[in-house]
């Protein structure tokens, strides 16, 4: 027995038959004998594909903390815990290990994807074993088997088919082809691509028609699915812009907390102060300076995002992806189904010298023209009547039953109120094969029918005025024409006695771009996101829906195979893009995973499509990824706001430790007064801005660069200044303060949270001097703003909160220099946004009035 190489080498689908059968040592018309297909199946293996093992459960979930972000959080904690506070570390702890319970689940999550590879090749199959037929489990299949092939039934293996009966396979989901493949047993060249070898039967696709018998020739790993799911296994995901991001800023962010804080201990001990107290003032450095609510901001954040991006058809199967829609600069999209309906439509008829335009999209077959004229109707007829397809309602819409093109004569006849009732009795036919290239349906009273391609139907006709029809199939129209003959029924039907038919007119049909998606197509455009369209479809088909959408020829990718979908993905994260990937099929599942966003089908993607992504279309619509997009957008919109609100304060609380150090003076705010300020104020405050709605402008900008920090160099300055207003306003306070330490402290503690209500809203807007969208789209705003006054009177004024945090009342005087302050920080920033938008370009764009 040849071995797999050795017959991969040989391209089953170039040879002739009796090569094949010869290398397969089998028989065509008996198949191989039971106890060959044994010892074949105790050598070779069974017909199923390998099993992927990743690493253990406890490596992997100790992976999810190998991580600067999250390394700041523990030692966060542990000194939390060594300030006595053992509630505030608990949260960090949780924080720690809820992070690490969803990227663990997130891994476990790219294994899926290869089990329902596994799944789709498990099945039954017909096989031929000593002339007789039987039912075996598929993974019984060895190389050489005969299997038989029957309308309805999933292929088993790879075969190279020895016999046919108008088979058709639909193969869309390995090969991205929208049409069912007519197959023959002629050979190809070797050369030629996947989807064009019309002689081969593959693994996990369907028969649609027909039937057929074929030799198999590959089996488990080594066939075209098998193939696929190795990309697969051995496709590594990339990390988001966001993780990337953060790992950053958390290794700047470790070393500037570490460094400020050994510097503080050394300026101390050269003072002259104890080391225990400086290892204490070096504590509540750190503690100041980490955003503790960080972690649980941007969980926050990316979870609205889901729930408003699923409110408009897009389910996030992992919440970094939220963000990584915003950042996309490419968007590699398929065409059938995405961009156009994937129901094909006819347009127009043309009969009589008229062309008549057929309105409506998709099997949707309700009478709209129910008096056409009688030349047409009479063409509609002919569709109707050599036809073997139909349409039928299921879960609230059209769906085809049989070829989409003979379901779209269908709908056009119906829409002209025609139904199979008006169809006389079918007695014989000539079906369509593809060296006859046309079908005739002979009916009682010896009335045919003929359907078929244009040059084909002309040859019986005799008509050879084709202009119609060219110029049709110039925009990118499949045209087929129609003919009537009188052949009685006593007669045999052939094509000699089909000469001299009557021709009747042509129906012009396409799959239509979906109306929405050309409006979505054109807002990515305009948002700087560049569309390409790669699809495994013809490039002729590809290219006229293309000129729909006004993508250039080079945005267009045809009759592509899985490894190319991947170097094409590749291709464009190299050069620094941040690509998303839509598909559909088992084809797409490697570039999926590969992609920065992976973005499935909902309706027609296929299992291991949906497990291998990271979002969901519920519609299958491009536009729905315009509308991710958008939510994408306004998602990592917030998250900035968040970390330009929060940064300030652990700055200035870090700032304000460091001073008091170098000034050798008592510290103005206590690290559990710090504590305190950090959490309460990162839910009660910073979450609110979680909720902020998308600023009008969002897909009228290009998207930031992937190499763009979280913090670009105009934000950095305005966090610093931020920083040294609270650093001179606590520090001002505190020492200007004519009373017990403790008060004083107080007095501090409320400057801090009274100048970040105040910030909070100059952070609705990085850019603009006035939000664009009013408080009452965020009533979290106000909410949380009362939450805070109320929690900051009780850590003023209850005696337990006095005695645990080291506060104590204050007169109602002392809160006038705590609201001017507060108001001095907000129009410190409203200036600072002015200055920088008078001596940038852009900022002489006219601002949009804001939304009450």
């Amino acid at each position: 027995m040849p071995s797999a190489t050795a017959e991969r080498e040989a391209a089953p689908h170039g040879m002739p038959v009796h090569e094949v059968v010869l290398l397969a040592e089998t028989d065509a018309d008996t198949g191989l004998s039971a106890a060959a297909a044994a010892r074949r199946l105790a050598e070779l293996g069974p017909n199923r594909l390998p099993e992927h093992r990743g690493p253990g459960r406890l490596r992997r979930m100790l992976a999810q903390f190998h991580n600067p972000l999250i390394y700041v959080l523990l030692g966060a904690a542990a000194l939390t815990f060594a300030l006595g506070e053992t509630v505030d570390a608990s949260v960090v702890l949780a924080v720690v290990l809820v992070n690490a319970i969803v990227g663990y689940l997130q891994e476990v999550r790219a294994e899926r994807a290869l089990d329902a590879l596994e799944a789709m090749v498990r099945t039954e199959a017909t096989v031929v074993r000593d002339g007789v037929a039987a039912r075996v489990a598929s993974d019984e299949l060895v190389p050489g088997d005969l299997v038989v092939l029957e309308e309805g039934d999933q292929v088993p293996a790879d075969l190279r088919l020895v016999r046919s009966r108008e088979l058709r396979v639909d193969e869309s989901a390995l090969t991205g082809e929208s049409q069912p493949v007519l197959k023959n047993p002629l050979p190809v060249p070797h050369d030629t691509a996947l989807a064009d070898r019309a002689d081969m039967a593959y693994s996990g696709t369907l028969v649609t028609t027909g039937g057929g018998r074929g030799v198999v020739v590959e089996t488990g790993a080594d066939t075209e699915i098998g193939h696929v799911h190795r990309l697969v296994g051995s496709t590594t995901t990339v990390r988001t812009p966001l993780t990337r991001k953060l790992a950053r800023f958390s290794r700047v962010l470790t070393a500037g907390i570490l460094g400020l804080a050994v510097l503080s201990v050394v300026i101390g001990l050269l003072r002259g102060e104890p080391f225990a107290d400086m290892v204490t003032a070096a504590v509540a450095l750190a503690v100041g300076a980490i955003p503790e609510g960080l972690p649980a901001a941007v969980t926050v954040t990316l979870a609205i995002g889901v729930a408003r991006m699923a409110r408009r058809n897009a389910v996030i199967r992992r919440l970094p992806a939220v963000e990584t829609l915003g950042s996309t600069t490419v968007i590699c999209t398929d065409k059938t189904g995405t961009l156009t309906t994937n129901a094909m439509t006819v347009r127009h008829v043309v009969a009589g010298g008229d062309r008549w335009e057929v309105d409506g999209i998709g099997y949707s077959p309700v009478a709209r023209h129910p008096s056409a004229p009688p030349a047409v109707r009479e063409v509609l007829l002919a569709g109707l009547a050599c036809n073997d397809a139909d349409v039928v309602r299921q879960d609230d819409r059209w769906t085809a039953v049989g070829d989409p093109t003979e379901a779209a004569l269908v709908v056009s006849a119906r829409k002209a109120g025609l139904s199979r009732d008006d169809v006389p009795e079918r007695v014989d036919e000539l079906p369509f094969t593809s060296q006859r290239r046309f079908m005739a349906t002979r009916h009682t009273g010896g009335v045919v029918y003929l359907k078929g391609a244009v040059e084909r139907i002309a040859e019986f006709t005799g008509d050879a005025d084709h202009r119609d029809a060219e110029e049709l199939a110039g925009r990118g129209l499949r045209v087929l024409a129609f003919a009537r003959a009188e052949v009685p029924e006593d007669t045999p039907l052939t094509e000699e006695a089909l000469r001299g038919a009557v021709f009747l007119g042509l129906q012009a049909m396409h799959d239509p771009p979906r109306p929405e998606a050309l409006e979505a197509v054109r807002a990515c455009q305009e948002a700087g996101i560049e569309v390409r369209m790669i699809t495994g479809d013809h490039l002729g088909t590809a290219r006229a829906i293309a000129e729909h959408f006004s993508l250039a020829p080079g945005a267009v990718h045809a009759r592509v195979s899985p490894e190319e979908k991947l170097r094409l993905v590749k291709r464009f994260q190299a050069d620094g893009h941040v690509v998303a990937m839509t598909g559909d099929g088992v084809n797409d599942a490697p570039a999926l995973r590969r992609a920065d966003i992976g973005v499935a089908m909902g309706r027609g993607g296929t299992e291991v499509a949906k497990q291998a992504a990271d979002m969901v279309l519920t519609d299958d619509n491009f536009s729905s990824i315009r509308a991710a997009v958008e939510e994408g957008r306004a998602v990592f919109d917030n998250l900035r706001k968040f970390i330009i609100w929060t940064l300030p304060t652990n700055m200035a609380e870090g700032l304000v430790i460091l001073t008091a150090i170098l000034l050798g003076t008592a510290l103005p705010i206590l690290p559990v007064q710090i504590l305190w300020i950090n959490m309460t104020t990162a839910v009660a405050l910073g979450l609110t801005l979680a909720f902020e709605p998308r600023e009008p402008d969002v897909m009228r900008r290009p998207p930031l660069p992937p190499s763009l920090p979280l913090l670009t160099a105009s934000l950095a300055q305005r966090v610093l200044l931020v920083s040294v207003v609270l650093l001179a306003g606590s520090f001002a306070a505190f020492h200007l303060f004519d009373g017990p330490v403790d008060q004083a402290r107080t007095v501090a503690v409320n400057v801090f949270v009274a100048a970040q209500i105040a910030y909070l809203f100059n952070c609705r807007s990085l850019e603009n001097l006035r939000p664009r969208v009013g408080v009452r789209r965020n009533p979290w705003l106000l909410i949380g703003i009362a939450v805070t006054v109320v929690l900051q009177l009780l850590l003023t004024y209850t005696p337990v909160m006095n005695a645990l945090f080291h506060t104590a009342p204050i007169g109602w005087s002392a809160w006038l220099p705590v609201v001017g302050l507060a108001v001095v920080a907000y129009a410190v920033v409203e200036v600072d946004k002015w200055w920088r938008r008078t001596r940038s370009p852009k900022g002489m764009r006219k601002e949009v009035a804001p939304e009450r």
